[in-house]
């Protein structure tokens, strides 16, 4: 008999594999999306975040670290920036900085923008960051290479996700060249279609899983041999149909296939290939690499049918796929070093937004005070009008010292 771990419940649309057994299809398994508040404002809290990363990372890209004002204007929609430039920079001071320049050596100066004093004490602590954890950049950049087909990756596709594994922004030049045991370029130059990353030395504790780890520990603690297995956590209220369930269930129950294994021989469309799938990081770019990762097509419907592991995100009109076990009532339990970065850089926000609030609580309070001000000149003038008060005019130039 076909073991039990592959068996589905019955269903009007079936797969025959013409052994006489029949399974349903897994994009024919569907799930309710439901809302999640906490990984939310998760999510949500770093919104500005990413608005003022994308304009410091638009900047530090161009030459001499400057940019003209009108032509950042113009890149704004590119650049998904919710206003203007200039009041972006104003609601952030000491994060860019303007300067006056000129376009051509006979033109006119404009406005141009570059690293204010507080971007530039950033950038030194984040080189300083990023020197105290290389290692754990190289891991990921090894581990990524691992899980493909041929231990090779496009260097440009991983040159476009190097922010959403916290890659330096030069790993090709610098990171890659410094351990030519682990790594090397192949095919081309950096910022040619034809370089490509390949693997030169297999590391078996990078081909590690969190999950085998996690096993591991495990097993260590209480002395028996536990199997990896993935924490399932459905949130509170939430319920599966019966079809769903005894899918999930012997889902759980194939099997742990490490995303470090040899797929070639998987079906990308097999329950085992999913299993391999799930293993690997939940980020929305993973889709990029479906050649090299051997991913069906529809892969991203690997995180909606496993709700209780991952948490699908509609914030902002994107979809972002988080772990759940990684958080804890909206919060990261295990934080990546390399998280410093970012703090660093929200740290670094939050001072200047603190700078232009108390900026405008003050503006608002001479506002305030200049009204009043107003209210009591004119009415002064207005219970002296019938003893010789001066002509509307004067009225009017005195009341304007007001705002001198």
């Amino acid at each position: 008999m076909f073991p039990h771990k592959y068996r589905a419940s019955a269903s009007p649309t079936l797969l025959g594999l013409g052994l006489g057994f029949s399974f349903r299809l897994i994009s024919s398994l569907k799930v309710s999306w439901r809302r999640d508040p906490l990984l939310d404002s998760a999510i949500d809290s770093d919104k500005r975040y990413r608005h003022c990363s994308r304009l410091v990372r638009e900047v530090l890209n161009s030459p001499n670290h400057s940019l003209p004002l009108s032509h950042l204007d113009r890149r704004r929609h590119r650049l998904r920036l919710p206003v203007r430039v200039s009041s972006l920079l104003s609601r952030n001071p000491g994060l860019l900085e303007t300067h006056l320049s000129r376009l051509r050596p006979n033109s006119q100066p404009v406005p141009f923008v570059r690293p204010g004093h507080r971007l530039r004490r950033y950038l030194l602590d984040e080189a300083r960051i990023r020197a105290e954890h290389e290692p754990i950049a190289l891991a990921k950049l090894c581990k990524l290479v691992m899980m493909s087909k041929d231990r090779v990756v496009r260097a440009e596709k991983l040159q476009n996700v190097r922010r959403d594994f916290g890659l330096p922004d030069d790993f090709l030049c610098n990171l890659i060249p410094k351990y030519p045991q682990f790594l090397e370029l192949v095919g081309g130059a950096p910022g040619e279609s034809n370089c490509f990353v390949k693997l030169v030395g297999w590391n078996d504790e990078f081909a590690k899983s969190a999950i085998e780890r996690r096993a591991e520990k495990e097993s260590s603690l209480t002395g028996f041999s536990i199997a990896p297995r993935f924490d399932v956590r459905l949130p509170k209220g939430f319920h599966l149909r019966k079809e769903m369930r005894e899918w999930a269930r012997d889902w759980m129950e194939m099997p742990y296939v490490s995303p470090y294994s040899d797929a070639s021989g998987l079906d990308k469309a097999s329950p085992e290939m999913e299993k391999r799938s799930v293993g690997r990081v939940p980020v929305p770019t993973i889709g990029k690499f479906a050649e090299e990762f051997l991913l069906s097509n529809a892969c991203s419907g690997v995180f909606l049918r496993h709700p209780g592991i991952f948490y699908v995100s509609l914030k902002g009109g994107v979809e972002t796929a988080v772990l759940r076990e990684a958080y804890e009532e909206g919060r990261l339990v295990d934080r990546d070093p390399l998280l410093k970065i970012k703090e660093r850089f929200e740290e670094m926000l939050m001072e200047g937004w603190r700078e232009w609030r108390e900026g405008e609580r003050e503006r608002g309070k001479l506002m305030q005070r200049k009204m009043e001000a107003v209210a009591v000149f004119r009415s002064g003038c207005e219970g002296s009008s019938g003893f010789g008060a001066g002509s509307s005019s004067e009225v009017e130039n005195g009341s304007n010292e007001w705002f001198a």
